[in-house]
């Protein structure tokens, strides 16, 4: 029997903007809480940063916003798109094919206007408490301006899409508590200029820090990049050039303000700027324990969506990562929506406990920690294919395998130019000719 429900959406960026396009479709009743005045999530660019540089005082005024002035896309944009509507290039917009992050917000703008989502939006409603009883969910929200008190609401599923770059995630360094220089976490960079002539260390080598340090490198004095990257270090030497370098992780820096690697080097720094990610974090749910967060492992969670104990009333997208865009959230949506209308059946709790408990023991089997749970490599490279299954849709082309691990293969390399060596031609023949796998 196919049935309708009601479902609370919490957030409006990429996620939360397919899901309820996905849940919509499906016939069911959709109300998204959004806390901001728009669309877009995380792609809406905020000059202002946190009152704390690493965002650790719980009495900050948080800005939601992690983009840097310059940011650009780092995955192409064929792979930022719907399977429906296409990441296209506009006359009047950002033609590159990795284009800055204004065009994918007016991207996710357009979808959310062409979908009639923004009717179903509650803009600045932040959520302040979603409860299960029973079979229904209660979400308590609040305006965020204007001080009114919380309202509340029931509805049969909840699906949270709130994102995971609002609190950030900081690693340890010996002595840094007591070092005297400036800290700050990449969550509140923006531009370049605060580090001119500046002796400058990040902590990290993602595609934030890739980025980053090579920005603050045509204005600082130095720049250095610790990374544990479990490769040749001698490699990444070999990209060292002109006043950029890379070195293994810290081992320690010193009141007096040096810095000191585990690869023997050490030098005076200035500025520490720690790009070392984000922390899962859900302050509004209560879930008596069923659902935790350690060491950022979001869980139990079914294939990294459904809570075995709160299924299907409860879901998450969005909390995979080194998938290949947008199309891994569309597919999560579009299982979410078929489960709750009865189209697609979830196993028994108990299927799915086991199966959790079979994946955190081939993680602990194969050395991974914790926090790497989420990761769709190297355990679930089939996390896509095996969700196109369940719901019975065609596979995916095997073209955007090939462009994700084109991508992956250039930040492997170090390549800070890969975006501009792009062959758009080349490409455009490969989709052409390749066949569905």
């Amino acid at each position: 029997m196919i049935r309708s429900v009601k479902v609370a959406v919490i957030g409006a960026g990429v996620s939360g903007l397919i899901a309820a396009r996905e849940l919509q479709r499906e016939g069911h009743s959709v109300v998204v809480f959004e806390k901001n005045n728009r669309v877009g999530g995380a792609w809406i660019y905020d000059p202002k940063t946190e009152s704390d540089p690493i965002s650790v005082d719980s009495t900050r005024e948080i800005v939601h916003s992690s983009l840097y002035l310059s940011l650009r896309t780092n995955l192409p944009r064929q792979l930022m798109e719907f399977s429906d509507y296409a990441f296209a290039k506009k006359e009047s917009g950002d033609p590159r094919t990795f284009p800055g992050h204004e065009e994918v917000l007016r991207f996710l703008e357009d979808f959310a206007g062409d979908f009639g989502i923004d009717g179903l939006i509650r803009f600045e409603k932040e959520v302040v408490k979603v409860e299960g009883k029973g079979n229904e969910w209660v979400v308590e929200s609040k305006r965020t301006r204007g001080g009114e008190s919380a309202s509340r609401e029931v509805f049969e599923a909840v699906v949270v899409c709130s994102g995971h770059h609002v609190e950030p995630y900081l690693g340890e360094v010996p002595g840094i508590d007591t070092w005297r220089g400036f800290q700050m976490h990449s969550h509140n960079y923006r531009v370049p200029q605060p580090f001119t002539d500046q002796v400058v260390i990040l902590i990290g080598l993602g595609p934030t820090c890739f980025d980053i340090s090579r920005e603050i490198a045509q204005v600082a004095k130095e720049v250095h990049v610790a990374t544990r990257l479990n490769r040749d270090i001698a490699g990444m030497k070999s990209e060292n050039c002109g006043n950029l370098l890379f070195h293994s992780v810290i081992k320690c820096v010193c009141e007096d303000g040096l810095v000191v690697f585990e690869d023997g080097f050490s030098v005076y720094a200035d500025a520490i700027i720690h790009c070392t990610g984000y922390k899962y974090h859900f302050p509004f749910l209560e879930t008596n324990g069923r659902v935790t967060v350690e060491d950022n492992r979001v869980g139990p969670l079914y294939k990294h969506v459904f809570p075995p104990a709160l299924a299907p009333g409860l879901s998450f997208i969005g909390l995979t990562y080194k998938g290949l865009g947008f199309d891994t959230l569309e597919l999560q949506a579009k299982w979410i929506a078929r489960v709750l209308s009865g189209k697609v059946q979830l196993p028994s709790e108990e299927d799915m406990m086991a199966s959790v408990k079979d994946y955190y023991q081939l993680m602990e089997e194969n050395g991974l920690p914790k926090r790497y749970t989420h990761s769709i490599y190297p355990l679930q490279a089939d996390y896509k294919h095996w969700v196109v299954a369940q719901l019975g849709l065609p596979p995916s082309e095997k073209w955007r395998e090939e462009m994700g691990k084109e991508c992956f293969k250039n930040f492997a390399e170090i390549n800070q130019n890969f975006r501009d060596e792009w062959d758009d031609t080349y490409w455009d023949a490969i989709i052409q000719s390749t066949p569905t796998s």
